[in-house]
Protein backbone atom coordinates (compact mmCIF):
# COMPACT_ATOMS: atom_id res chain seq x y z
CA UNK A 1 0.00 0.00 0.00
CA UNK A 2 1.64 3.49 -0.91
CA UNK A 3 1.87 5.93 1.80
CA UNK A 4 1.11 9.25 1.09
CA UNK A 5 3.49 11.98 2.87
CA UNK A 6 1.66 15.03 4.84
CA UNK A 7 2.93 18.13 3.10
CA UNK A 8 1.84 21.14 6.01
CA UNK A 9 4.48 21.73 8.38
CA UNK A 10 3.14 20.41 11.37
CA UNK A 11 3.47 23.35 14.27
CA UNK A 12 5.85 22.40 17.28
CA UNK A 13 5.68 23.65 20.38
CA UNK A 14 7.17 26.63 22.00
CA UNK A 15 9.00 27.50 18.95
CA UNK A 16 9.13 30.29 16.42
CA UNK A 17 6.90 30.04 13.78
CA UNK A 18 5.88 32.14 10.43
CA UNK A 19 2.32 33.25 11.14
CA UNK A 20 1.02 31.52 7.64
CA UNK A 21 1.18 28.45 9.96
CA UNK A 22 -1.31 29.83 12.47
CA UNK A 23 -3.83 31.66 10.36
CA UNK A 24 -4.80 33.09 7.02
CA UNK A 25 -5.58 36.71 6.43
CA UNK A 26 -7.37 38.13 3.20
CA UNK A 27 -6.94 42.48 2.83
CA UNK A 28 -8.49 45.05 0.55
CA UNK A 29 -8.17 48.49 0.05
CA UNK A 30 -9.48 51.80 -0.07
CA UNK A 31 -7.37 54.91 -1.08
CA UNK A 32 -4.19 54.62 1.09
CA UNK A 33 -5.75 52.76 3.72
CA UNK A 34 -5.34 49.13 4.00
CA UNK A 35 -7.52 46.69 5.47
CA UNK A 36 -5.94 43.20 6.79
CA UNK A 37 -8.39 40.52 8.37
CA UNK A 38 -6.62 37.76 9.85
CA UNK A 39 -8.27 34.17 11.34
CA UNK A 40 -6.81 31.45 13.19
CA UNK A 41 -6.80 28.01 11.84
CA UNK A 42 -7.55 26.54 15.23
CA UNK A 43 -9.51 28.54 17.41
CA UNK A 44 -7.21 27.35 20.09
CA UNK A 45 -4.57 29.64 18.60
CA UNK A 46 -6.35 32.95 18.89
CA UNK A 47 -4.71 33.98 21.96
CA UNK A 48 -1.56 33.64 20.82
CA UNK A 49 -2.40 35.44 17.84
CA UNK A 50 -3.81 38.08 20.28
CA UNK A 51 -1.00 38.71 22.34
CA UNK A 52 1.72 38.47 19.48
CA UNK A 53 0.37 40.02 16.66
CA UNK A 54 -0.11 43.77 17.87
CA UNK A 55 -0.58 47.03 16.42
CA UNK A 56 3.31 47.75 16.98
CA UNK A 57 4.28 44.67 15.42
CA UNK A 58 2.21 45.40 12.37
CA UNK A 59 3.21 49.21 11.91
CA UNK A 60 6.66 47.84 12.47
CA UNK A 61 6.34 45.37 9.78
CA UNK A 62 4.96 47.83 7.24
CA UNK A 63 6.84 50.77 7.77
CA UNK A 64 8.96 50.39 5.36
CA UNK A 65 5.97 51.25 3.04
CA UNK A 66 4.82 54.34 4.73
CA UNK A 67 2.51 52.85 7.31
CA UNK A 68 1.86 55.76 9.73
CA UNK A 69 -1.19 53.86 12.12
CA UNK A 70 -2.73 50.75 12.45
CA UNK A 71 -5.50 49.92 14.56
CA UNK A 72 -6.50 46.38 15.40
CA UNK A 73 -10.27 45.24 16.18
CA UNK A 74 -10.72 41.84 17.87
CA UNK A 75 -13.23 39.40 16.28
CA UNK A 76 -13.43 36.76 19.10
CA UNK A 77 -16.42 34.99 17.61
CA UNK A 78 -14.66 34.65 14.49
CA UNK A 79 -10.94 33.83 16.19
CA UNK A 80 -10.23 36.86 14.18
CA UNK A 81 -8.76 40.06 13.68
CA UNK A 82 -9.21 43.19 11.49
CA UNK A 83 -6.51 45.55 11.13
CA UNK A 84 -6.92 49.28 9.72
CA UNK A 85 -3.60 50.33 8.29
CA UNK A 86 -3.17 54.14 6.83
CA UNK A 87 -0.71 55.61 4.52
CA UNK A 88 0.69 52.22 3.28
CA UNK A 89 -0.53 52.04 -0.44
CA UNK A 90 1.91 54.21 -1.74
CA UNK A 91 -0.65 56.91 -2.97
CA UNK A 92 -3.45 54.39 -4.20
CA UNK A 93 -4.16 51.96 -6.27
CA UNK A 94 -4.63 54.96 -9.31
CA UNK A 95 -1.75 57.23 -7.89
CA UNK A 96 1.10 54.59 -7.18
CA UNK A 97 3.85 54.27 -9.74
CA UNK A 98 3.48 50.44 -8.39
CA UNK A 99 2.91 47.55 -10.91
CA UNK A 100 0.50 46.33 -8.14
CA UNK A 101 -0.60 49.32 -5.56
CA UNK A 102 -3.61 47.17 -4.46
CA UNK A 103 -3.40 46.18 -0.60
CA UNK A 104 -5.01 42.16 -1.69
CA UNK A 105 -1.37 40.89 -2.17
CA UNK A 106 -0.07 42.59 1.31
CA UNK A 107 -1.91 39.84 3.30
CA UNK A 108 1.23 37.71 2.24
CA UNK A 109 3.07 40.39 4.13
CA UNK A 110 1.33 39.70 6.87
CA UNK A 111 1.60 36.09 7.03
CA UNK A 112 5.24 36.19 7.02
CA UNK A 113 5.34 37.73 10.73
CA UNK A 114 7.22 35.33 12.69
CA UNK A 115 5.32 34.44 15.67
CA UNK A 116 6.00 31.83 19.23
CA UNK A 117 3.50 28.63 19.09
CA UNK A 118 2.91 27.32 22.10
Amino acid sequence: MLQTEHTQTAVRSDTSVALHQLAHARAGDKGERLNVALFAYDPDHYTTLLEQVTEERVLALFAHRGASQVRRYPLPNLAGMNFVIDDVLQGGVNGALNLDGHGKTLSFLLLSMEVESS
